[in-house]
């Protein structure tokens, strides 16, 4: 996905991102998009594990 971006399209993604939200801000941001993606994996595990005692109770 981001195989296509040079080092200066990069830096001004993040200025852009920077003027937008504001120094501030970007801490905040970033906590909340890791803690969205923590909870995002937690669901896919959750997911899994249903799965696989579906799969062991409808065998036997």
């Amino acid at each position: 996905m981001f195989r296509n971006f040079n080092g200066w399209e990069i830096v001004i993604v993040l200025v852009i991102v920077l003027l937008l939200f504001g120094a501030r801000k970007l801490p905040d941001l970033a906590r909340s998009i890791g803690a969205s993606a923590k909870e995002f994996r937690k669901g896919l595990d959750e997911g899994v594990d249903d799965e696989e005692s579906d799969d062991a109770s409808s065998s036997s």
